[in-house]
């Protein structure tokens, strides 16, 4: 069971706690990990874009000349996806690029992506949480000390709502719920901090 230091918002260590193994102690799956994170960004896609065919672009179905003896190329309609203003052969048109993976495939990426931030120092156990105001400026100050970088995830629980709002202002920290975990999100992020007292709900739902 991994041991790791219970710090303040100051960096400075104030205990220890023991991290549920199921979720914090296993052995990092790099190809689980890449697919679900592949998954996840296939489900984000938009999929608006869109051509026309040569069924649906303008111009008339008239025969622009007759077939033979004009020295010309054969040519049917002015449609044809060889001609300018023609339509579009296999284009894009709008549609879904989700798709899902196993529940328990998800889990254990999860898991992996938990178990490698914490291998890599990079996840931080937090004693509380609780600004005296909900000011971006004071989560800003309270982030730098974890060396946060590019990216940080802050895991919140209930009664938390002033840090969700100080750092709505913030576009390099993300702040979810336990619920609302997943791989994509721990992944980019260069630290996790997680309050202390969310330790068993995380192992509740993701155990």
């Amino acid at each position: 069971m991994p041991t790791v230091d219970v710090v303040d918002l100051k960096k400075k260590k104030v205990g220890s706690v023991d991290l549920p193994q199921e979720v914090f102690g296993c052995e990092p799956r790099a190809a689980l990990v890449h697919e679900a994170v592949i998954m996840q960004r296939a489900c984000e896609r938009q999929g608006t874009a869109s051509t026309l065919h040569r069924g649906e672009v303008s111009g008339s179905g008239k025969k622009p000349w007759k077939q033979k003896h004009t020295g010309r190329a054969r040519a049917g309609s002015i449609r044809s996806p060889v001609w300018r203003h023609g339509g579009t052969v296999f284009g894009p048109k709008p549609r879904s690029y989700a798709y899902t993976m196993p529940k328990k495939k998800y889990r254990a990426a999860l898991q992996s992506a938990l178990s490698a931030k914490l291998a890599e120092s990079k996840l931080f156990v937090v004693s509380d949480l609780s600004l005296l105001q909900p000011k971006t400026k004071l989560l800003a100050q309270a982030i730098d000390q974890f060396s946060a970088g590019d990216h940080a995830l802050i895991i919140a629980g209930e009664g938390q709502s002033g840090v969700l709002q100080a750092a709505k202002n913030i576009s390099t920290v993300t702040v979810l719920s336990v619920d609302q975990l997943n791989v994509y999100d721990i992944v980019r992020a260069q630290v996790v901090v997680i309050p202390e007292r969310e330790l068993g709900r995380v192992k509740e739902v993701w155990s």
